[in-house]
């Protein structure tokens, strides 16, 4: 089965961004160190970049590893709807959580009105998506069944948590102080475990866990 991976990038005291949205105060190291830091991560999940950054990333043409269909909601869908993109990762299937987003905002966007847990558990019940991809070893992967990536935001992660298998977190040495919380939901302690962590000269971590 399908699995739902919630990559994100958290500071130090839990918090996915700002108040307003803002992330450019999570810091990434002087310029080599940003540099070392994001071909590593960009190597590990290239889908995870999006559409637009991919040929400046030289991932133009690289193939997915991990994810074959990103969902989000709409406070993760809208700064890039704010800059006139409506289908932010079109190498991905896209699919916005939201109760007021237009429904034909995009042909390559399916705007998910319902709930959101039927949603999750439909799509890790799903085959193969047409889209190709590689495994982790590097075995190619033609049209097989990749995960379902959650990059966000903190209230549709609170009420998908029942249905998170994987975390994986890049955790940044900076405090918020306040913004939106990386889970944003009722009281429910959720044990992981962890399975990988790497660590980054520029302060950043990367921990990848997994439902116990």
């Amino acid at each position: 089965m399908r699995k739902l991976v919630y990559y994100v990038g958290i500071t130090l005291d839990g918090r996915i961004a700002g108040p307003g949205g803002e992330y450019d105060f999570f810091p990434g190291g002087d310029e080599q160190q940003s540099a070392a830091y994001s071909n590593w991560t960009n190597a590990l999940f290239p889908e995870t970049v999006p559409t637009a950054h991919r040929a400046a990333a030289g991932l133009a043409d690289a193939p997915n590893r991990h994810f074959d269909t990103v969902l989000m909601g709409l406070g993760t869908y809208r700064p890039a709807l704010d800059a006139g993109i409506t289908s932010p990762y079109a190498h991905l299937r896209q699919y916005v959580v939201s109760s007021t987003l237009a429904p034909d905002i995009d042909p390559a966007v399916t705007v998910a009105q319902g709930d959101p847990l039927a949603l999750v558990r439909e799509l890790k019940r799903e085959g193969g998506t047409g889209l190709d991809g590689t495994g982790q070893d590097g075995t190619r992967l033609d049209g097989a069944a990749l995960n379902v990536w959650l990059c966000g935001g903190g209230k549709l992660a609170g009420a998908l948590l029942p249905e998170i298998d994987e975390l994986v977190i890049k955790n940044y040495p900076v405090v918020a102080g306040a913004g939106i919380p990386a889970f944003d939901g009722a009281f429910d302690p959720t044990v992981f475990g962890v399975a990988e962590r790497t660590a980054f000269p520029n302060g950043v971590t990367l921990t990848h866990l997994t439902r116990r």
